[in-house]
């Protein structure tokens, strides 16, 4: 009784059985198409979300947060001030030295590939490539002078070579000869393989002593530059920006979302395209909200021209149906809301069901090089849903409250 009387005959009519069964039917149609929606994108942009921190966490564990290279592309004098420049900042947990080439790998079958230099001893510090060896490997074969490899796994297996095997590296940087300029090349032993569960990384990289490799390169104690490890990767441009101020010369730097643009931008465009495309199901329910709102207007004509008779303004009328059409979004959005969390939390118990029930595999570990469904709910995103959820049902109301709000008294009462 102490509510405005535009929410209490909205709140009753939301309330109160209506004589039209078919435009209950479709208010209800209305909320679980919104519910639906709402579900579906909540646990979709989840699981996008939880696949793009997997290819994120596996790639950076080879790859720098950030690195700080010469402008000119020459090999980098004096790293080891560099390194404990970086050292001293605390947002940086790690620094270390490495080379870089790219290489024609030659074993049973021939194979481009990224050939990196590195230090052993610092290499921990920014990669966990000493955990990700295979068993019979170590990182330190790759003693200075013993010109061992270690490769990738899939690029192993490409190259058709295993432990004790050698290889011929061949690099783009030519010497003269007696019969014209002739590439670098230098034969290497396999001292073993490692898997770090990204395609790009185990098909694509191989790895030597950084002293081995500046010998090849005859870059003397030059390197091609330095690599950061930072607590907050979001700070990476920051930290690497600020070191090569202080290193006083002509530096280039760049981090991880640079480095790997293209990956990420196309992660992006498919999360936001995938959203698009399935908040169609939210508008379908804000249709169906549309017509259960303007069968039930036509439904209550005598009721409006009653409440105009009794001194309710057009505006006052307009109000009753926005409220009672909003309320039908919100609890359709509020059940979304409660359905997606909950099947967010639940999917990987819900696929090994299926995987149980009909007895197959989802989602194959040798193709997608995972166990399990990655999720990940993010605030941000559940924000936007809702709030989209919410802007769609109370427009829906619009329209059909515009038209209650024409209903002419005399004309609604003249058959009753």
């Amino acid at each position: 009784m102490f509510k405005p009387i535009p929410v209490s005959i909205g709140l009753r009519y939301l309330r109160a059985k209506r004589r039209n069964g078919f435009i209950s039917f479709i208010s209800l149609a209305s909320i679980l198409s919104i519910a639906l929606g709402v579900t579906v994108l909540i646990t979709t942009l989840a699981v996008m979300n939880g696949f793009q921190r997997e290819i994120r966490d596996r790639l950076l564990q080879m790859t720098a947060h950030a690195t700080v290279t010469m402008a000119n592309a020459v090999p980098m004098p004096g790293w080891q001030q560099a390194v404990d420049l970086a050292m001293k900042d605390p947002r940086v947990s790690g620094a270390a030295p490495f080379v870089q080439g790219q290489s024609l790998i030659q074993g049973n079958t021939n194979q481009a590939a990224m050939v990196q230099g590195i230090d052993p001893a610092l290499e921990g510090s920014v990669s966990v490539l000493a955990q990700k060896i295979k068993p019979g490997g170590s990182i330190d074969s790759l003693a200075p002078g013993s010109f061992n490899i270690l490769l990738g796994q899939e690029l192993a297996l490409w190259l058709g070579v295993n432990h004790g095997d050698t290889v011929l590296v061949m690099l783009p940087e030519f010497q003269g000869g007696p019969i014209g300029a002739m590439p670098r090349y230098k034969r290497f032993t396999v001292t073993g393989t490692f898997e770090v569960g990204h395609n790009e990384i185990d098909r694509n990289l191989a790895v030597v002593n950084m002293a081995d490799l500046q010998r090849v390169l005859r870059m003397g104690d030059g390197v091609t530059g330095v690599r950061l490890k930072l607590h907050d990767m979001d700070q990476a441009w920051e930290v690497a920006r600020d070191l090569a101020l202080r290193l006083r010369g002509a530096y280039r730097v760049s981090d991880w979302t640079r480095d790997n643009a293209n990956l990420y931008q196309s992660l992006k465009m498919e999360k936001t395209m995938m959203g698009i495309l399935l908040s169609l199901i939210i508008v379908m329910g804000a249709f169906n909200l549309v017509s259960s709102q303007v069968m039930l207007v036509t439904d209550k004509q005598a009721d409006i021209a009653i409440l105009r008779t009794l001194g309710l303004t057009p505006r006052g009328v307009m109000q009753i149906f926005m409220v009672q059409g909003s309320l039908i979004g919100v609890v359709g959005t509020v059940m979304g809301l409660i359905g997606g969390i909950a099947l967010t939390l639940n999917l990987e118990r819900i696929l090994g069901l299926i995987e149980s029930l009909f007895n197959v595999t989802l989602l194959p570990e040798d193709v997608y090089y995972i166990t399990g469904l990655p999720t990940e709910l993010q605030a941000g995103d559940v924000s936007a849903i809702i709030l989209v959820a919410l802007a769609m049902s109370f427009f829906a109301t619009l329209y059909p409250a515009w038209r209650a709000a024409r209903t002419q008294p005399a004309e609604a009462l003249r058959y009753e």
